[in-house]
């Protein structure tokens, strides 16, 4: 499969290098997916969002995570952050869609107030996320060019 690239727009601006995806085609509840690793204190994220069926039992550490938006609870964002200043979050956030308040709220605190950062691009398309699989080797750019090998 030849290689493809998706304009977005960078959120937190970063560079990634090929790094495998995990693809959510719905909507991803950050406490639900997040919550038990981080309360047990797990050096990586298995998600626990068992009404994710893209995502349970997977390792979102790591990972160049895709997803439309993020849904649920005002604690998105808190857990986000948490999970960040743990280092236990995704390398990257890649939105088909623009990203929504509480995801953009824990990237951003992650990014001011932790020594780690999430790379967040948004609006990539929809047909990035019927285009990227699980396991594809996706690199991001400092522009938000997300190349999909």
């Amino acid at each position: 499969m030849p290689e493809k690239v998706f304009q977005g727009r960078p959120v937190i601006a970063g560079t990634l290098p090929p790094t495998a995806a995990v693809v959510s085609r719905q909507g991803v509840n950050t406490l639900a997916s997040f919550q038990k690793s981080a309360l047990m204190h797990k050096k990586t994220v298995i998600c626990s969002d068992q009404n994710n069926s893209d995502l349970y039992n997977k390792n979102l550490t790591g990972v160049a995570l895709c997803l439309p938006q993020t849904i649920g609870s005002t604690t998105g964002g808190m857990v986000l952050f948490a999970a960040c200043a743990m280092g236990i979050t995704p390398a990257a956030m890649l939105f088909s869609q623009p990203i929504d308040s509480l995801a953009a709220a824990g990237v951003i605190l992650s990014d001011v107030w932790t020594e780690n950062t999430i790379v967040a691009v948004d609006s990539l398309g929809d047909e990035f996320l019927q285009y990227v699989q699980d396991g594809m080797m996706l690199a991001v750019s400092e522009d938000g060019k997300v190349t999909v090998a």
